[in-house]
C-alpha cells in the first residue's frame, strides 16, 4: 500500500510535510508503519498549486528517500495546497506515468488501495470513458482510471457522487466477470480551492485516513498515518467518509456509494 500527505491552509514550504517532520512522508516510504509493506519505493510525486490554476507536477520513478532533487524542491516550493505521494505498486509497471499524484486541468488526485481483479474488468471501464478522457490516459493503474471515471461522471460538480459512481461502476464489472468485488479506496483530490479525501472499503479494512491542524495551526494535513509531533493531535478519520477542506474550515459526511444514482453499464464487444 501506499503512503500519501495533503495540505491545505496558508502557504508553506513543501518540506515541512514532506521531509521535514518526524516520521515524514520521505521517511514513511522506507519505514511505514501502518501499510501491509514498510518500504514504498515504487516512485513518488508532488503536485501543487502556486500562481497558475492547473497545479505543477513532479514524479519520478526513484523512491523517494534516494532523489536527489526533492528534497531541495520541497525547501523552495511554496504552496497553500499541495498534495504528495509515495508509491508501493499493486500493479502497473514502475513508470512515471504510472506516478501519483495523476492530474488533469485543474484536477489532481492521489489514491492508496486496490480494486482485486483490475485487470479482468479494466477494459469496460476503459470503455466508459469518453474518446477526450480515454486519450487522457496516460498510465496503466487502477487509481489513474478510476480518476478519469469520476471526471466523465461529474467530478466538477459533484466530487462525492463521482466518485461513488466509479467505484459503483468497478463493483458491478467485477459482478459481471465473476471476479472478487472488492475495493479498498482512500484517496486525496482537489481542484485548487477545496482539498478533499475519501476513506471506503467493501471490506473492514480501509486503508487508514488522519486528519489534524499542523504548522503552528496554519492549515491542515490529511495523512496516511500521522508524523512524529507532539504538539498535532491526530484524529482517524472512519471508514466510510468523505472529508472536505475550504477556507473556512474542515467538515466531514458519510460516504456510501450503494446510496449513490445508478450505474449505467457499458456493453463491451
Amino acid at each position: 500500500m501506499c503512503r500519501w500527505a495533503a495540505y491545505r491552509g496558508t502557504p508553506i514550504p513543501l518540506e515541512q510535510i514532506v521531509s521535514a517532520p518526524g516520521h515524514s512522508l520521505i521517511e514513511q516510504s522506507h519505514r511505514a508503519t501502518e501499510a501491509k509493506t514498510a518500504t514504498n519505493g515504487d516512485g513518488f510525486g508532488i503536485a501543487w498549486y502556486g500562481e497558475r490554476p492547473e497545479p505543477g507536477l513532479y514524479r519520478d520513478v526513484l523512491p523517494a528517500w534516494s532523489d536527489c532533487n526533492l528534497k531541495s524542491l520541497a525547501r523552495q516550493i511554496r504552496s497553500p495546497l499541495f498534495l504528495a505521494h509515495v508509491r508501493a505498486s499493486t500493479g502497473g509497471a514502475t513508470s512515471r506515468d504510472n506516478c501519483h499524484p495523476f492530474v488533469h486541468g485543474t484536477w489532481s488526485f492521489m489514491h492508496n488501495g486496490q480494486i482485486a481483479g483490475f485487470e479482468k474488468i479494466r477494459r469496460p471501464m476503459e470503455a466508459a470513458l469518453s474518446d477526450r478522457l480515454y486519450q487522457a490516459r496516460h498510465g496503466t493503474t487502477d487509481s489513474e482510471l478510476l480518476f478519469l471515471l469520476a471526471i466523465e461522471f461529474g467530478l466538477e460538480t459533484d466530487p462525492a457522487g463521482a466518485f461513488a459512481e466509479a467505484i459503483r461502476f468497478a463493483l458491478a464489472e467485477s459482478a459481471r466477470a465473476g471476479v472478487e468485488e472488492l475495493v479498498r479506496f482512500t484517496a486525496a483530490f482537489s481542484d485548487g480551492e477545496t482539498l478533499y479525501a475519501i476513506r471506503y472499503s467493501t471490506d473492514a479494512r480501509a486503508p487508514t485516513l488522519y486528519s489534524a491542524p499542523t504548522c503552528n495551526n496554519q492549515g491542515h494535513c490529511l495523512v496516511s498515518e500521522p508524523f512524529h509531533d507532539t504538539q498535532t493531535q491526530w484524529h482517524e478519520i472512519p471508514a466510510g467518509s468523505i472529508v472536505t477542506l475550504k477556507a473556512g474550515g474542515m467538515s466531514s459526511a458519510r460516504f456510501n456509494p450503494a446510496q449513490t444514482r445508478p450505474v449505467e453499464i457499458a456493453a463491451v464487444a
